[in-house]
């Protein structure tokens, strides 16, 4: 079965919108966040979300970055399985939270908000915000057009 999108994706239509999208994201680059933890929050915020063009695209960028596959397999079980840092399971609980901040009533709790303040400083913390952010809006427009996975290559 071939996916085809509904439309173009919006912000191909939009180009400023774009280039804010890809403004963010160069925004959280090296800010005190990890490339290989913030590349695993795209990867997890895009399982969440269910949105197939995000988690092939992240989790090939994360193979051509050096990542492992192993680790790449196991970010949807990351409490369950060894091979991830503290710094990265804090900032993988806070991607969960912030993601699914209709799940619970308290979405960010203090003790997950807690950990990642333990692991990064306030210009970290900012950067892994607003990566988990930028992500949620892609996967947001790419489910809601039917992106199709692969569409877009790393």
């Amino acid at each position: 079965m071939t996916l085809q999108a509904r439309m173009s994706h919006p912000a191909q239509q939009l180009p400023a919108a774009m280039k804010a999208l890809f403004s963010l994201k160069a925004a959280t680059q090296h800010q005190g966040v990890d490339e290989t933890t913030l590349a695993l929050v795209e990867l997890r915020a895009s399982q969440i979300n269910g949105c197939g063009a995000c988690v092939d695209m992240h989790a090939r960028a994360a193979l051509k970055a050096g990542e492992s596959a192993e680790r790449l397999f196991a970010v949807a079980a990351w409490r369950e399985v060894p091979g991830f840092s503290d710094a990265e399971r804090a900032a993988l609980a806070l991607t969960e939270a912030l993601t699914r901040i209709s799940d619970r009533p308290e979405p960010v709790s203090d003790d997950v908000w807690n950990e990642a303040a333990h692991h990064y400083d306030e210009k970290a913390l900012s950067a892994l915000l607003l990566a988990i952010a930028n992500i949620n809006v892609w996967n947001r427009l790419n489910v809601a057009v039917r992106q199709p996975a692969g569409a877009w290559k790393a």
